[in-house]
């Protein structure tokens, strides 16, 4: 039973924590709201490459994300059990890691912008928009993945503020080389909706130095570089892949909503890339609420405080209902004006509107979902995780959305709005399956979850 005092004093210390985790999350977010915006500007061909260019390049940025995303909990454990002085390992490892992910990951961007200019379904202008944004965005890849680990690692120590501070550097910068480089400001070509991706990639750049600055100055010892430790990385790899393909399948899922109705034309993925962004940018508040749960609750169970990290998830679950009913009436009050922000094209602003209220409607089951994912992930519970996206993302959403969308086997057929519906059902779906987790882990002894922790 989780008792009022318990409740209050578990919020300040993810609140303490969670706060400028939450500011970070908006300044990078905030990009892509820079990025669609002034793409908009440009044209709604324009916004929808960034939009399809984005289905490309999120899914698989975050995929290296995800595998190294366990750096966190497992530092949070570490400090937790008073290890403090073999965390640079983590660190170093990472390094090692990020610069294998980022190999793979470029040549995997270079096969999909030269795929997407053969890809009949779409117009050959957004197309060339489209690849053109992916070959100048891939090579702020590797910064980025850099970044992450330096992030991550901080995070689990607890100094959360360099990550924000390195957001809020990227996205001021972010704002001025989008009008350079769109609009050709400076004597520089106008690339349209391509300069979006050369804005973000030097931005990555910009970011990551900000934050090893910090690095630097707060754990100076750490940015040694050792050998790569096949044990160790085997380990993060092993702990973060399942997670890692877990966040790909959700973000692709996503991603293919995109590709699947780009056939329908660019006032389409235009409108629904507008709901999906704004939709994006609330995420944040439930993600780093997230973010702040896996590290108390790694730091909980590194020190084998397990009643404790017990009170952490429920604590959290209470504020993340709470988050989701603030975001849902705020998304249906706004829903008018936030469309107008994005575009000037009426047919625009009236789809993004109504596909608001569907993204409303899904904020509760999100927030719960985020939120008991990262209690999991503080567990290095990432197999059930990746075992839940593929039923409640591919088994469900994508198929009930796409019968919705393109045909008339359940309901008539309604659009772009049926990938929506199907994605409510989706997340519905998974916060009960990692609800249903967490309890069970929270039932073992302490010997199993001491065990389990250790693997």
């Amino acid at each position: 039973m989780l008792k009022k005092e318990d409740f209050f004093h578990q919020t300040m210390l993810i609140f303490k924590l969670g706060l400028p985790i939450w500011l970070g999350q908006i300044a990078q977010m905030s990009m892509g709201f820079v990025d669609t915006v002034i793409a908009g500007r440009a044209g709604a061909v324009e916004m929808a490459g960034v939009a399809v260019g984005g289905a490309f390049w999120v899914p698989l940025l975050l995929f290296g994300q995800g595998m190294l995303n366990c750096i966190g909990p497992l530092v949070a454990q570490g400090r937790g059990a008073g290890k403090e002085n073999s965390l640079h390992r983590f660190w170093r490892q990472g390094l090692w890691l990020s610069i294998i992910l980022s190999i793979f990951l470029l040549i995997l961007f270079t096969i999909s912008s030269s795929a997407i200019l053969h890809f009949d379904a779409i117009e050959p202008e957004l197309a060339l928009v489209t690849a053109n944004y992916i070959d100048y965005i891939k090579w702020g890849m590797p910064a980025f993945l850099l970044f992450f680990v330096c992030r991550f690692f901080l995070e689990g120590k607890g100094q959360t503020r360099p990550a924000m501070v390195a957001g809020f550097a990227g996205l001021i910068c972010n704002i001025p080389l989008n009008f350079i480089f769109v609009f050709g400001y400076f004597g520089m070509p106008a690339l349209g909706g391509a300069g979006c991706g050369l804005a973000s990639a030097v931005v990555c750049w910009i970011m990551l130095g900000v934050i090893l600055y910090y690095l630097k100055a707060y754990s100076p010892k750490t940015m040694g570089i050792v050998k790569p430790n096949k044990q160790l990385m085997t380990r993060i790899a092993r702990i973060g892949f399942p997670g890692a393909l877990a966040l790909l399948l959700e973000v692709s899922s996503f991603a293919l909503i995109s590709l699947f109705i780009a056939p329908l034309g660019s006032v389409v993925v235009a409108g629904h890339q507008v709901a999906m962004n704004m939709v994006s940018l609330v995420f944040m508040c439930p993600l780093s609420l997230g973010i702040a749960t896996s590290i108390r609750i790694g730091i909980c169970l590194g020190a084998k405080k397990y009643h404790e990290a017990k009170l952490v998830r429920q604590t959290t679950l209470i504020l993340s209902i709470f988050m989701g009913l603030s975001i849902c009436v705020f998304l249906l009050i706004m829903r008018i004006p936030i469309a107008h922000m994005y575009s000037t094209n009426p047919e625009v602003i009236a789809l993004a509107s109504s596909m608001l209220i569907l993204g409303a409607c899904y904020q509760i089951p999100d927030n719960i979902q985020i939120v008991v994912l990262s209690a999991l992930r503080g567990y290095n519970d990432t197999k059930a995780i990746f075992v839940f996206s593929i039923i409640a993302y591919w088994c469900i959403s994508l198929p009930i959305g796409y019968l919705l969308c393109f045909t008339d086997i359940i309901i008539p057929k309604v659009g772009v709005a049926g990938f929506w519906m199907g994605l409510i059902i989706g997340l519905t779906v998974v916060s009960t399956m990692l609800m249903l987790r967490i309890l069970h882990l929270e039932k073992m002894s302490p010997e199993q979850i001491s065990a389990k922790i250790a693997r």
